[in-house]
């Protein structure tokens, strides 16, 4: 993992084709983020007449923003009124060869821990950029790794100025009301 670069995209911010949108509710995946890998995910739905790119993106690991709807009884919530909150997050668009999955999924892994699950919540996804294309392991041990070292880049590569997301042409977007 060592060869791997530890920040991903130019200084100067994100590079075409990116920024990328995505929304939809949360939906119930294969549970094994939180389970299995300790590293919950939310599911959005993979679906091309909502998102037309999603069929032609390369199946990988991606970065960016997520803001999420939570309902007004969420212990997130608190202090906020309008219910949309912005976190940085890592997210996988693939099959997930390590679980030989034959149905395309979009998990997002927000870099936040949360008082409670938001099933069901509206979600909106600024993609930033591209950190890796999706492999198989050979043990849970090297994915849950490899993993972690995504969150590690997709944290350093949104701390840098032109990657946050009040200065992000378009980022209004992840706040806008439903």
């Amino acid at each position: 993992m060592s060869s791997r670069p530890e920040i991903v995209g130019q200084d100067a911010g994100p590079e075409t084709p990116f920024p990328r949108q995505m929304e939809g509710k949360v939906i119930s995946g294969f549970g094994r983020g939180s389970k299995e890998l300790g590293i919950p995910t939310a599911n959005l739905p993979v679906e091309a007449d909502v998102t037309p790119w999603i069929s032609d993106i390369t199946s990988g690991v991606y970065f960016g923003y997520a803001s999420i709807a939570l309902p007004a009884d969420h212990p997130d919530r608190a202090g906020s009124t309008d219910g949309f909150l912005v976190f940085p997050m890592v997210m996988s668009i693939g099959y997930n060869p390590f679980y030989k999955n034959t149905v395309r999924s979009a998990e997002v892994h927000v870099l936040h821990k949360f008082g409670a699950d938001f099933y069901d919540s509206h979600m909106r996804l600024l993609i930033l950029g591209f950190i890796r294309e999706e492999k198989d392991y050979k043990s849970l041990e090297a994915l849950i790794e490899d993993i972690n070292f995504d969150c590690e880049v997709s944290k350093k590569s949104l701390a840098r100025d032109n990657w946050k997301h009040d200065k992000l042409a378009g980022a209004e977007w992840l706040t806008k009301a439903l």
